[in-house]
């Protein structure tokens, strides 16, 4: 059912399956459930790409040969779902353990990987979307749901599809995002940063025309419904988007690896690869076409990260307030800060670090003790969340025991030989662990006690310092 003969693990490098990703997204957000768990507790908005590259680490392990790490990442799935629940804004009750909702994600998984084939014209014949069924239903099943929650066959499956789009799907507010804000608004990758104009001018064309062919490719049932307005021509456009990338199919394979691909979305101009100094030279003179490009058109300047970065170096490592708020405390990106937004960080980490029990929940119970904690200091109205006004004006270097619990177990999972100090080996590890990055020459030439770890630590959790290793894993896109 898995490892590199799968039907999935075919799918997998297709570049055609971005486009199916999104659609599959789309359909799940429509769904009531999955939408308000969007909305509470999502980082999509605001850090779409890390959104990306996690969805992809996890369906690679999932998928992968490795049958070891593909039970540790169900069982890190089951303990992150387990945390999201609670109630929409019609005071609908939404639990990310509900198998029928399980059972919708892989479905849209599935269909959304048919449906890409039909579409760019090679549609797959019944013995293999059969074969690739089994093998969506081997996923839910390593998940721990039971059978049922899935048809058991082919062809009661798209029953359960056509009944779930008719009677179920809502154009629910994480789905009006998704098609009309994230496109409009997404942040550039961390390839891209310092080049706003280009990325703008990239984003101001690309933006409307996937928003376009994801709601062409959506079931027409559903469209209708939920009153999605269609761009005349756009099933051509759709049709046409679906060939293209089908046929990048043929370019050489190490050009459309995912995993490759993703990796050089996020690597930084610092790194030991060998691909860093070509990707600067080629930034340099993409930042000379940008320049230009201003001469020329009316896309405002637009500053990203880099230019962020630069105005740290001329004004000091400080940052306001207000600007802390918005990259790192406020994760879901509602304008507030609440236990959404430290369980994304504790998420985001325990993630990164590939934690275990019981480590991952000392992980999350020292960001629980830390909200209650700013809670009880910053929340001046009483409502149960933080404004950035309130955080602003309070005392934004807050750092308590709970926080200081946070950092000791980070401090441990790093320190593997445990003599209280991590040395240059696990520093290295740490970065390219959880930072996906690797800073030549930084953390190598003396030992990290545990002491300095957590001062580090805290001086940029509870207030405005900036720094070049916790930046690119909580305030990056």
């Amino acid at each position: 059912m898995f490892g590199p003969d799968s039907q999935f693990h075919r799918f997998f490098n297709d570049p055609r399956w971005a486009l199916a990703m999104v659609r599959a997204t789309v359909l799940e957000a429509a769904h009531p459930q999955i939408g308000a768990a969007l909305i509470d507790n999502s980082t999509f908005v605001t850090h779409p790409w890390r959104r990306l590259r996690n969805t992809l680490v996890s369906l690679q392990r999932m998928f992968g040969a490795d049958d070891d790490a593909r039970q540790r990442e169900a069982a890190r799935l089951n303990r992150l779902h387990v945390r999201l629940s609670g109630t929409d804004a019609q005071n609908r009750a939404y639990d990310a353990m509900d198998p029928q909702v399980r059972a919708w994600v892989v479905a849209t998984l599935f269909e959304s990987s048919v449906t890409m084939c039909r579409l760019g014209g090679q549609p797959l014949d019944q013995t293999t979307m059969e074969q690739l069924y089994v093998e969506f239903q081997a996923f839910l099943a390593v998940l721990g749901d039971q059978a049922g929650h899935l048809p058991p066959t082919l062809r009661e499956f798209w029953e359960y599809y056509d009944h779930t789009v008719e009677t179920e799907l809502e154009n629910t507010e994480a789905l009006r995002i998704i098609l009309y804000k994230l496109f409009d608004h997404l942040p550039a990758p961390p390839l891209l940063d310092g080049l706003p104009t280009v990325w703008a001018a990239g984003r101001a064309l690309a933006g409307p025309v996937i928003g376009t062919i994801t709601v062409a490719s959506l079931p027409e049932p559903f469209r209708r419904r939920a009153g999605l307005p269609e761009i005349p021509g756009a099933q051509t456009m759709m049709q046409g988007a679906y060939m293209a990338a089908g046929l990048a199919r043929f370019l050489p394979e190490s050009w459309i690896q995912a995993e490759g691909l993703t990796s050089l979305l996020y690597l930084s101009p610092d790194s030991d690869d060998p691909r860093a100094a070509t990707i600067a030279a080629l930034r340099g003179r993409m930042k000379r076409a940008g320049a230009l490009f201003r001469l020329v058109t009316p896309f405002p300047a637009q500053p990203g990260p880099a230019e962020a970065a630069e105005a740290a170096e001329r004004n000091g490592p400080q940052r306001s307030a207000e600007e802390f708020f918005d990259a790192v405390l406020d994760q879901t990106g509602d304008g507030y800060l609440d236990w959404p937004d430290l369980a994304a960080m504790a998420r985001e980490l325990s993630s990164r670090l590939d934690l275990d029990e019981p480590e991952e929940t000392r992980l999350y119970n020292a960001y629980a003790e830390w909200w209650r904690e700013l809670q009880a200091a910053l929340d001046i109205d009483g409502d149960g969340r933080i404004s950035k006004e309130e955080y602003a004006a309070a005392v934004p270097s807050l750092a308590g025991p709970a926080l200081i619990r946070a950092a000791e177990v980070l401090f441990e999972v790093t320190d593997t030989d445990g003599n209280q100090f991590i040395d240059a080996d696990e520093y290295r590890a740490l970065f390219r662990t959880g930072f996906r990055r690797t800073l030549a020459g930084a953390g190598t030439e003396e030992r990290y006690s545990r002491s300095a770890f957590v001062k580090d630590f805290l001086s940029f959790m509870s207030g405005r310092q900036r720094s070049s290793a916790y930046d690119p894993l909580l305030a990056e896109a």
